[in-house]
């Protein structure tokens, strides 16, 4: 899709010049860098966070670089009626949202015994069920003007169980789910909406904080920055799935192995070894909206 002459026209991009662009979990991490990435690139950006603190610094920066055009509220996203509530706010303020990026996102890093169940919920109330509460909130405004692109920032770990993920992977396998399901039904009620789904690997945003490589020239630790521009260029070029890096490409043929040999391929490129010194940011709250 492009824009021309202020009017949404199909074609091979999305173009998000004047374009209100929504990223929630923005106030931080792959959000944050999102957020200055659309912004550059001439966005109005709106960002939600539950960190106020964070959000108001994020929110300074964005306005210096679009001449204050940027946006944040609080918000927790696991809050249906907070969701609902805070969009409205956007519509009536901003306007309607044009690129939604679904990026907040949590983690426990523990094994599954050691996890609270409080922790448990928390996770799929951030990484999963919010992803319904948000494209709620801002999908019928894009499928009553015939275009929009939505963006669920999931993980390679949507892709493959990891040891000390099962929260974690688990919700990630829920947000692929989503995205595809999302997609196809689009595809017949709405073609002109579109979708990406985003699954990187680790990101060195600090959420992750910890984590080893075994091989970082196939399975390198991924740069913030690096990502932002992948994730911006994917919704301007339209694509379905961004999987970054190039090698995690492989994992739907590798799944045609027996689960013991594809267990044990793994292993050996230390997949289920990666989570051994996960810290995490070490608060009790776990990630605070950057994803991976």
């Amino acid at each position: 899709m492009a824009s021309e002459g202020g009017r949404w026209q199909t074609g091979p991009v999305t173009d998000v010049r004047d374009r209100v662009v929504l990223v929630t979990g923005g106030a931080s991490g792959i959000g944050r860098a999102l957020a200055l990435e659309v912004a550059r690139r001439g966005a109005v950006p709106v960002i939600w966070d539950r960190d106020e603190e964070q959000l108001g610094a994020a929110v300074s920066e964005l306005q210096r670089l679009r001449g204050g055009k940027a946006y944040g509220y609080p918000c927790d996203v696991r809050d249906a009626t907070a969701v609902y509530r805070t969009a409205n706010q956007v519509r009536e303020e901003v306007g309607d949202v044009e690129v939604l990026v679904n990026n907040a996102g949590v983690v426990s890093g523990e094994r599954l015994l050691d996890i609270p169940d409080d922790m448990i919920r928390r996770t799929f109330d951030v990484n999963v069920l919010a992803l319904f509460w948000v494209t709620k909130a801002f999908l019928p405004a894009m499928v009553e003007s015939g275009h929009g692109h939505v963006v669920t920032v999931a993980s390679a770990a949507g892709l493959v169980g990891v040891a000390r993920q099962t929260d974690y992977s688990a919700s990630k396998h829920a947000a692929v789910g989503f995205d595809e399901s999302l997609r196809v039904e689009l595809h017949r009620s709405a073609p002109k909406v579109v979708t990406t789904v985003v699954c990187p690997y680790y990101i060195d945003t600090g959420m992750f904080r910890g984590v080893r490589t075994r091989v970082p020239f196939l399975l390198p630790i991924l740069r913030t920055g690096d990502v932002a521009v992948r994730i911006a260029d994917a919704i301007a070029r339209d694509r379905r799935m961004l999987v970054l890096p190039p090698i995690v490409r492989l994992l739907p043929v590798l799944r045609a192995l027996p689960p013991t040999v594809f267990d044990r391929l793994m292993d050996l490129f230390g997949v289920n070894v990666s989570m051994d010194r996960f810290v995490g940011r070490g608060d009790s709250t776990g990630g605070g909206g950057d994803d991976q």
